[in-house]
Formats: structure tokens, sequence, C-alpha cells
């Protein structure tokens, strides 16, 4: 019997054969554009404009420095007293020079601080404005994997716009031959509302990816400015990243243990800081145990004649403090006690950060590993499968063996496998994001933030 084919069949034949055509083109000029973009905005572009808008950069920085200035200000001496007064003044006349007791009196004290506590004080301000300052090189690390993971999110967005906008061109084509068809009496009603409704499904899904495209740029806009959304119109994101400085910093570490890495760390810097300010602290407290001096000067100045009648001579005063510390059992003891505490506390937190860190990194490792197993698996296994898949029921219904619901479904199973290979070479370039803020992965040009220096106002 001869099988005489279906001239619907023969319509989707030629729509096939020029698939490919139209697949090339779009790549050669996705691809052109692509590198068009990528000169005139970067990702490296974009993390460095982030990390130089970034507000919490210049509080932490601007913190940094108030720390610093006020341990400047704490470890310098307490200003010196003045006492002027009268002593000895007669009630009965209120005269200087009717009692020779009675004097007119300047002095001066000055308290001295106890043992090295105001150089310790200052030691530890410096410690903990260390300490701020790292907040902004995680800051910066936040920032670099924030960009780094919306950018990547972008990308696959535009690329999933990218293979809709193909498989929607090729479905407007069949449904026209269908349509056509089913004009002249040889398709049948049911393929022209199945085509119809295909159309319509990659309608929904390119609108649906045109509102997360803008959701993905709306929050970018976070830290490159609300007027950088109306020229981000021609951002085209890429989710081939390069991470050759994360692969150098994996291998040079061996084993499930990247303590040597996280250590560099920021935070974990910070957590070393916290320990050495918190030790500086028991030295602090240390020192209460010693005295504190101070020095008293004072001049009197008589105006009364002594018991002889000669001119009463001037006094002159000098007293010389000490506070001894004599009962430290609740207070200088249990403050010293307090500080080793702190220190232990200190050291423990560190101890649980790396050990969370380095967890994280295992895990991320591991994700790292089953996503390119699964991403190779899609590239060499099932994207072919799927492709093949498509052309044998295209040949199938061109030789009236396959309904057009199995042309319909076997191209959306093809659609869905593409996307998803996107969402996995997506992923795991978000994963090697997470792991670059980890272990030092990330490259970035940052400047120190600019603060306008405080005018200095002295009051009258």
């Amino acid at each position: 019997m001869k099988i005489i084919k279906h001239p619907m069949a023969l319509a989707v034949s030629a729509i096939v054969l020029l698939a490919p055509a139209a697949q090339a083109t779009s790549s050669v000029g996705a691809t052109q554009h692509s590198q068009a973009s990528a000169q005139a905005l970067s990702l490296d572009t974009l993390i460095n404009m982030a990390i130089t808008n970034d507000a919490n950069r210049t509080q932490y920085h601007a913190q940094s420095r108030a720390m610093r200035d006020t341990g400047i200000a704490s470890s310098t001496l307490k200003d010196p007293v003045l006492k002027v007064g009268v002593g000895g003044l007669p009630t009965d006349s209120f005269r200087f020079d009717q009692d020779p007791m009675t004097n007119i009196s300047v002095g001066m004290m000055q308290q001295f601080g106890r043992g090295d506590t105001l150089d310790l004080q200052n030691k530890k301000a410096q410690q903990q404005a260390d300490g701020i300052e790292l907040q902004v090189k995680v800051r910066e690390l936040d920032i670099a994997n924030s960009i780094t993971q919306l950018w990547l999110e972008l990308g696959f967005q535009q690329h999933s716009e990218r293979v809709l906008k193909e498989k929607r061109s090729l479905m407007v084509e069949m449904e026209r031959f269908i349509q056509t068809n089913y004009a002249i009496g040889h398709s049948e009603s049911q393929d022209l509302i199945r085509s119809q409704l295909q159309v319509s499904q990659l309608d929904d899904k390119l609108h649906a990816n045109k509102q997360m495209q803008s959701r993905l740029l709306s929050q970018l806009s976070e830290w490159l400015g609300s007027g950088w959304l109306n020229q981000s119109s021609d951002l085209d994101a890429n989710i081939a990243t390069d991470w050759g400085r994360l692969e150098q910093q994996l291998s040079s570490q061996s084993g499930s243990g990247y303590f040597n890495l996280l250590n560099q760390h920021p935070m974990a810097q910070m957590a070393d800081i916290q320990i050495a300010a918190n030790e500086t602290q028991v030295s602090i407290a240390e020192e209460a145990y010693k005295p504190q001096f101070g020095v008293e000067a004072m001049y009197a100045h008589r105006q009364a004649p002594n018991m002889r009648g000669a001119p009463a001579p001037d006094l002159l005063s000098a007293y010389f403090t000490m506070d001894i510390p004599l009962f430290t059992g609740n207070r200088q003891d249990k403050n010293h006690a307090a500080a080793q505490y702190q220190v232990v506390a200190s050291k423990s937190s560190k101890d649980a950060l790396l050990a969370q860190m380095n967890a994280k990194v295992n895990a991320l490792i591991m994700d790292r590993q089953n996503l390119s197993e699964r991403f190779e698996r899609y590239q060499q296994s099932l994207l072919p499968q799927a492709k093949a898949r498509t052309r044998a029921v295209e040949r199938g219904y061109e030789n009236n063996t396959a309904q057009f619901s199995d042309v319909i479904t076997a191209s959306s199973d093809e659609l869905a496998i593409e996307i998803e290979a996107l969402r996995l070479e997506t992923d795991l370039n978000i994963v090697s994001s997470n792991l670059a803020y980890f272990l030092g992965g990330f490259e970035y040009h940052a400047e120190t933030p600019v603060i306008s220096q405080p005018s200095s106002t002295k009051q009258p």
C-alpha cells in the first residue's frame, strides 16, 4: 500500500528544515550582540560600579574613623581642674585685710591614668576600628556575590527568552500552514486549535520571562541607582562566567578542610580582631590592680598683716594623691574574670564560625560536582535524545504514523529540557559564586570611600 503524505506533514517537514538555519542565525546574532554588550558593560564593571555606589561601605568607613578618633580621645589625660576660691574670710566684715588667715587661692589639680590603662584603651579602640574596616571587605564580597547571582539569573532569563522566541517563531509558522490547510479541508480543527493554544502558552511564558527580567533589573538598581534602569535595556547578561581564580584557589587545597583559605576571609579576620580586642580588655582589667596617682598645687595670696604688723607672706600648697585598690574582690577580680571569659567566648565563636563556613564550602563543593555531572548528562544525552525524538515524531507525522499532538508533545519536551539545561548551567555558576564568596574567588577593584574631614568647632 502506498503511503500518501499529508499536506500538513509536508508543512512540518519544511519548517523542520528551516529550523537549523533560523537557530544558527539567531545564535550568530546573539553572539554578536553579546560581544558588543560585553564591551559596553561586563559583569566586572557592574560589580565595581555597585561597590563604588554602595552607601554601607561609606557608613562602615566613617564608623571606623570615628572609632579611631574615639580611641585617641580616650587615651588622653583628663583636663586639669582649676580651683579658685577664698579661705578664712571673716563674716563680721568680709574684709580681706583683717585676718592673716584670709587668703585668695588659685589651684590646679591633675589626675593621671591608672598604669597603662589609657594606652591600652587606645589600642583596643584601634583594634575595634580595624574590625569595622573589615566589615567593608565583607560588604564588598556580599555585593560581588549578589551582583553575580543577579547577573546569572538575568542571563538565564535572557537565554530562555531566545529559546522561547525560536520555538514560538516555528510554532507560528506551523500554525499558518495548518490554518491554510484547514481552509482547504486538509487539516483538522483540533490541530489548528492545539497549535493556537501552543502559541498562546509560549506568549504567556515570554510575558512571565519579561516580568522576571524587569524584577531582576530593579534589584540591580539597589546598587546601580534608579537612573540606571533607563539605560539597562541593552544589558546582555552571559551565564558563561570565568572562575579561573576560584579554580586556582580550589586546586591549592586537598581534602575536605579549607581552613587555610577560610582564615583569610574577612569574617574570620574580624573574629581574630575580636579575640585580640578581648585580650586587650584583659590587660586593661589587670591595670585596675595598680594605684592611680594625682597631683594638686595651690597658691594663696594674703592681704592682712601678720601678728608683728608686717605683710603676711603668701602660701603655697602641694599635694600628691594615690588611689589604692585595697578591696578587689567584688570589682577588680570580677572584671578581670569577665574579661577572661570573653576571650574564651570569642575563641569559641571563631571555631564555630570556621566550622560552619567549612561545612558550607563542602556542601557547595558537592553541589558543584553533582550539578556538573547533571549538566554534562543534559549536554551529552538528554538534549540530543530530545532533539532526535522530535525529529522522529515529525517523520512519523510526515508518514501518517504519528498524530499532531505527538509533535506538540515532543516539541514541548525538547523546550523543557533546553530550559532545564540552562537552569543547571545557571545554578552551577551560582554555586561557584557562593564558593568564590568564601574562598576569595572574586576579582574586583574597590577604592576606599572618600569622607570629608569634619570641621573642628570650638565653643567660646
